[in-house]
């Protein structure tokens, strides 16, 4: 909006500036008319005049015609050197040089063994004489006419107009290519570990395998199953990440030994995850913590990504590696990342299965950070549907169209592309709505369809909009604000009053990449004390 307001105040300018120059432009050549028109009203007294004397000197006429041509250029050059020096065109070299050709016409015919055999004489003309003259005059003539054609090129408005074009041109595929090589280096820097979260996993492991003792694992708490608390669900194999998500929901909490959470990571991390909540334990609150393969029921005869990661398409399109092309097609990049066929990123589908006896539970994503007590998320009407979540539509951005192809003949049949999306990173689910409404078989349905990716590109979100499509209830915005992983504009304000903020987009708070006026919010919840954390240099 800043753009448009500037450009409101500048188009005027430009406007202004646009009508002066065509004036100008206009005036000058006005000025060249006027000069040529000059130019025959001489021509025609001259040549009266050389009517007149025609038959009495031969010579004369000849003479005649030699001094109209010379005066001819005179006017021709003394309006390109007027020109020149109007536009600024060269103006060190170029105006001097057409200077120094008039001043030179002018000269010649001031040559005194010309004004006196050719001009100051009353008595017949010298042959030999005028031959110099006429030679002069036609040497200086063609060095005119040269130095003209190759001036001509600077006062060819349509040339330059195109010459403009040209560098526009060139500048724009410039700056694309830049745009293009800045957006996959984005890219490369969101999907790479940073030094200090593989250095804090090395660390965790280290500890857990130097001790082992310590971190036997425990039975697990009758609160983990107890529906009359609140229960969480996150789910990453980002350790740093997780704990700001779980310190920020303690902190900002009323009644925090009544919250549970329920962490799942993958195999690899699973041992990292513990022992720091072993050595940070959280105050009063309970977490559960558990890798996916604990959750024996997904496999791939129940799972369909888990089956479609068995097919060897699927596994070219997200691992092949294209590097020489990695490039030509940046935009589409992104949905070729492999993480979005992770089963960390699908288990959301999975809630009411992997927790049975809980009625409700708040999906957080390890990107947010909660910054109000999120109690009354469980008190919600949510008029008997699944999922309560915040709208993201506003005008035409952000409507089922932009995730989902409607020129398939299922999708433009089931759904409406006008349709408001929502986002996940927040969402309070009714399992026994979920239950009732079977979505994780609807879930599978989409998801089966979806192997050739004619549905949607890539993601969950998509599929999320489908399962839960006429299912999910509209939550005060307030509640969930996103965008400060990839938008520098959102508003303080907004971010003050929200109970969860959400750094969705590649610049994540642990990057180095981050925005800079958002990392504060995200690193105040990291437990700087831990000493891991310190030796790893998280610049806390």
């Amino acid at each position: 909006m800043a753009v448009a307001v500037r450009g409101g105040r500048g188009g005027g300018s430009a406007l202004r500036n646009f009508f002066s120059y065509r004036i100008f432009v206009s005036a000058m050549f006005t000025l060249l008319f006027l000069a040529t028109l000059s130019v025959l009203f001489s021509s025609h007294h001259d040549s009266t005049t050389s009517f007149v004397g025609l038959s009495s000197d031969p010579l004369k006429t000849r003479l005649d015609l030699i001094h109209k041509q010379a005066t001819d250029h005179i006017a021709l050059v003394n309006a390109y050197a007027a020109y020149a020096r109007r536009l600024k065109l060269e103006i060190s070299k170029q105006l001097k040089m057409f200077e120094d050709l008039a001043q030179n016409f002018s000269e010649l015919q001031s040559k005194q063994n010309y004004r006196l055999t050719l001009f100051d004489t009353d008595g017949p003309l010298e042959e030999d004489s005028l031959k110099q003259f006429e030679k002069e005059v036609k040497d200086k003539v063609k060095f005119a006419r040269l130095l003209i054609a190759d001036s001509k090129e600077s006062y060819d408005n349509q040339l330059k107009i195109q010459k403009l074009k040209d560098t526009i041109f060139a500048v724009n595929e410039l700056f694309v290519k830049a745009k293009k090589n800045g957006a996959f280096g984005s890219l490369i820097a969101a999907k790479s570990t940073p030094k200090s979260l593989h250095c804090l996993a090395m660390r965790l492991m280290e500890e857990r395998i130097s001790h082992p003792e310590k971190y036997r694992d425990e039975d697990p708490e009758p609160e983990f199953e107890d529906p009359t608390l609140y229960h969480y669900a996150i789910f990453s194999d980002n350790v740093i990440a997780v704990s700001v998500v779980v310190n920020s929901v303690i902190k900002n909490a009323e009644e925090p030994w009544k919250h549970v959470f329920h962490v799942v990571t993958d195999r690899m991390n699973l041992a990292a995850m513990k022992v720091w909540f072993k050595m940070r334990p959280i105050q009063q609150a309970h977490i559960e913590i558990k890798s996916v393969e604990d959750f024996t029921f997904l496999t791939p005869s129940y799972v369909p990504v888990l089956k479609q990661l068995e097919s060897a398409k699927l596994q070219n399109f997200y691992f092949e590696n294209n590097a020489e092309n990695a490039t030509k097609d940046v935009n589409n990049m992104k949905f070729k990342n492999p993480k979005y066929l992770s089963m960390l990123n699908h288990l959301r589908f999975y809630l009411p299965e992997m927790y049975p006896s809980l009625h409700r539970i708040l999906f957080l994503d390890d990107d947010v950070v909660v910054q109000k007590d999120l109690t009354a998320l469980w008190t919600i009407d949510l008029d008997g549907k699944v999922n309560g979540a915040v709208e993201t539509c506003f005008g035409s951005f952000h409507r089922y169209s932009q995730y989902l192809n409607f020129s398939h003949p299922l999708v433009g049949e089931k759904f409406n592309s006008k349709a408001c999306a929502w986002a996940f990173g927040m969402n309070i689910f009714d399992l026994d709505a979920w239950r009732r409404e079977k979505c994780t078989e609807q879930y599978h349905y989409w998801q089966n369809l979806n192997e050739d990716r004619t549905l949607w590109k890539s993601g969950t979100l998509p599929a999320g909009l489908m399962t839960f499509y006429s299912k999910t209830k509209s939550l005060d915005k307030s509640w969930h604000v996103l965008g400060l992983g990839y938008n520098p504009s959102v508003s303080m304000d907004e971010i003050h009053k929200a109970a969860v903020i959400h750094y969705n987009g590649d610049m994540k708070p642990w990057l180095d990449i981050a925005l800079n006026q958002y990392k504060e919010l995200w690193t105040k919840y990291i437990d700087s004390e831990m000493e891991f954390v310190q030796m790893c240099n998280f610049g806390v």
